[in-house]
């Protein structure tokens, strides 16, 4: 850990103790975890304490971890490499249980030159749901609405919490990791009705992940020797 990042560490530790769970990156980057029903108190001790004064947020970012750290497929004998789609089996997971969606709060202090990342997860049910930090940072507003309709997190106390990027008529919501990735709706334009319509999709679902063939004698090295011996004799021939 760098000096900067175990600077502000030990002020975390000092101000929260164990309501903060600490995490650190290999780039000295600094997750504090905590409970959501702690986050209004906690959010409002790091824009206000001396020592901290986190007056910015600059992002805030839903989370879903659905088949977190888990490969895609798994071929025969698959690499830690290539089409192994990008899972690092050394990385350490936080993920702890069942859950399954976070928010991601970017926090900067100017007065510091700090910069910390705030994760909460949000309460299970019909709905995930966290409270909103519109009374802390009024930035978070528009940040919320985009995290609500990409995600479909609820944000208790927000004062307009609508879509943002989707269509009125959008059904689900599309940065979910099952949301489907052609859609659930279609839209063409009904020269009859003289007006735009939604139908359900008419596109068939296909798999996407390329699929490797291990047994392929085109890269065989017993038969690789005879092809090259082979094509090299009838060259000289």
């Amino acid at each position: 850990m760098g000096a900067a990042s175990d600077s502000l560490a030990s002020d975390l530790r000092a101000g929260f103790g164990e309501r903060l769970a600490l995490h650190v990156s290999g780039a000295d980057e600094i997750t504090a975890e905590v409970r959501s029903a702690e986050l209004l108190e906690v959010a409002l001790l790091l824009r206000d304490a001396p020592t901290l004064q986190f007056a910015m947020l600059i992002d805030v970012a839903g989370v879903d971890y659905l088949d977190y750290g888990r490969v895609e497929w798994q071929a025969e004998q698959a690499t830690g490499t290539g089409f192994s789609r990008g899972v690092n089996s050394a990385a350490p997971h936080t993920l702890r249980g069942n859950r399954r969606y976070a928010v991601a709060y970017q926090l900067l202090s100017l007065t510091h030159n700090r910069r910390l990342r705030l994760r909460v997860w949000c309460e299970e049910g019909e709905d995930p749901a966290v409270d909103s930090l519109t009374d802390i940072w009024a930035s978070a507003a528009w940040f919320e609405r985009e995290a609500y309709d990409l995600f479909g997190i609820l944000f208790r106390g927000h004062p307009d919490l609508r879509r943002l990027l989707t269509d009125y008529g959008f059904i689900g919501h599309p940065f979910r990791k099952d949301f489907p990735l052609i859609g659930n709706v279609e839209v063409r334009y009904d020269p009859v009705q003289k007006r735009v319509v939604y139908e359900p999709v008419t596109i068939e679902p296909r798999t996407l992940v390329p699929r490797v063939i291990r047994h392929d004698d085109r890269y065989d090295p017993a038969l690789l020797g005879k092809r090259g011996g082979g094509a090299a004799g009838g060259a000289g021939g």
